[in-house]
């Protein structure tokens, strides 16, 4: 920018109405920017809500100085000392020009607002020694005024040691090459406080083309860079926040897919009956949240001939409640395998998660199927119960007692047995295919009865999964949840 010192390039001040139009539009801005970060969720366990506050704390400095700037551009030609600052002024909406200089004789216009402290100007002259420091400038470096303006020689003895040869560079490239100023450096004030300061300026040429003076303008931006750094560590936050989250889902997706049943349509079950069993079963995760839950489904062949169906639910998304679940479906195999009735089991399932180190609650419902006898006896824990399609008409099956898995001590749970029979269609699902999340709502049961017509003309268990799904796919759950489809077919 050009010297205000040299007359043959006279300043050409701008409309003023133009700077008015646009200091206007700037405060109103500010104004805006400034409600939107009072209205900011403050969450510093957030990632993304401190990144958010951090752009809106770093808008809000950037509009300050340019609040400051279009003052400077209205007042023209710099004053002299500016008088105190009034408290509670947010600077960007009373903001005219600070001043620059008091070697000028020029008065400005009464100024208020903490900005005007952040902007000072110096100039020192070569061939006299004479240093002329605004009233702002003091107060940037915190020097009292009868301690009078500093030389070229003595700025060094306040900048950061390792900002010292960047300063030293560009005073001597401007004396020596003439080359504009434009670079930053850190002060410790003399009561100690650290501040970083933005310095602009322009050698004065005499006559023979000599350096005669060197003028400057500092800016105290300190909070404009800690703005700056807030931002760059709120996205650096959030950034890694992200990273986690998505290895987290991957870890619990690769933990889920090599727990639960790798079934790609329908399998047979229990063929040593009249009836065996034609099963199928669906994953549906949550729209509410990119976690992977707790959710399992399981059918298996049992060592006697008989066959195990299993669903369940663990509280919780993610690596934790996976291996959980895991640990838990590893449990109920195992014991299942071994010959324990589905009531035991599910004792032995709620001592096992009242003492896991991941404490955790959980609902769940074990079925065991005789295909000679044609009788499936089932235990439940807080789980809803299975719906039977007979005909194409369907109802819930009375549900025997049985408490939450992991809420109490030595919790016993009933048993209850019903015989299907060839043509049956049993649907065994988790609370959250519908909305909510209480066992004993049965607005997701009621739905899944009303599809009975549907579900009679199913060709087998993979088509009523199918029937389910494209009933309940596209909800917004809030959670995840698991749906199996058991027909009882007859032996060809």
């Amino acid at each position: 920018m050009p010297s205000h010192l040299f007359a043959d390039r006279p300043a050409q001040p701008p409309e003023p109405g133009a700077v008015d139009a646009l200091i206007s539009q700037t405060r109103r801005l500010r104004g805006e920017v400034d409600a939107v970060r009072r209205d900011a969720a403050a969450d510093e366990d957030d990632p993304r809500q401190r990144w958010q506050r951090a752009l809106c704390d770093l808008a809000v400095h950037q509009l300050d100085d340019l609040g400051a700037q279009l003052g400077h551009l209205r007042a023209g030609v710099p004053a002299s000392a500016a008088p105190e600052d009034e408290p509670g002024d947010t600077g960007a909406d009373t903001a005219l020009a600070p001043a620059p200089g008091t070697a000028y004789g020029v008065t400005a216009p009464p100024r208020t607002g903490s900005l005007l402290s952040r902007v000072g100007s110096a100039e020192w002259n070569l061939l006299t020694d004479e240093v002329s420091w605004s009233e702002e400038l003091f107060q940037i470096f915190g020097r009292p005024p009868e301690s009078g303006p500093m030389s070229l020689d003595e700025m060094p003895t306040m900048v950061f040691p390792d900002d010292q040869p960047a300063l030293q560079g560009m005073v001597t490239d401007c004396l020596i090459d003439g080359k504009p100023i434009d670079g930053e450096f850190r002060i410790v004030r003399t009561d100690g406080r650290v501040r970083t300061v933005h310095m602009t300026g322009e050698p004065v040429l005499d006559a023979d083309g000599c350096t005669a003076s060197m003028w400057a303008v500092l800016r105290d931006v300190s909070e404009l860079r800690r703005s700056e750094r807030a931002v760059r560590e709120s996205r650096d936050s959030l950034e890694r926040s992200r990273h986690i989250e998505l290895t987290e889902r991957r870890v619990a997706v690769e933990l889920q897919e090599a727990v639960l049943p790798p079934w790609r349509g329908s399998l047979r079950f229990a063929h040593d009956g009249p009836a065996p069993l034609d099963v199928a079963a669906h994953y549906l995760p949550a729209a509410s949240t990119g976690l992977i839950g707790g959710d399992w489904y399981d059918a298996l062949a049992l060592p006697d001939g008989d066959a195990l169906l299993t669903v369940g639910d663990l509280t919780g998304h993610g690596v934790a409640a996976t291996s959980s679940m895991a640990m838990l479906l590893g449990a109920l195999r195992g014991m299942a395998v071994a010959g324990i009735r589905p009531g035991a089991l599910m004792g032995h399932l709620n001592q096992l998660l009242e003492t896991s180190v991941q404490p955790a609650l959980g609902s769940a419902m074990c079925c065991r199927y005789d295909p000679v006898a044609q009788t499936l006896t089932w235990a439940q824990a807080g789980h809803p119960a299975p719906l039977l399609f007979r005909d194409g008409t369907g109802h819930a099956l009375r549900r025997p007692d049985g408490m939450l898995l992991g809420a109490t001590t030595g919790a016993v749970y009933d048993e209850a047995e019903t015989r299907l029979l060839p043509g049956d269609l049993l649907v065994l699902h988790t609370d959250g295919l519908a909305r909510g999340g209480d066992p004993d709502d049965d607005t997701g049961a009621r739905r899944l009865l009303a599809l009975g017509p549907r579900l009679a003309e199913a060709r087998d268990a993979q088509d009523g999964v199918r029937a389910v799904v494209e009933e309940f796919g596209e909800e917004p759950r809030e959670d995840d949840a698991c749906v199996m489809v058991v027909r009882v077919a007859r032996r060809s």
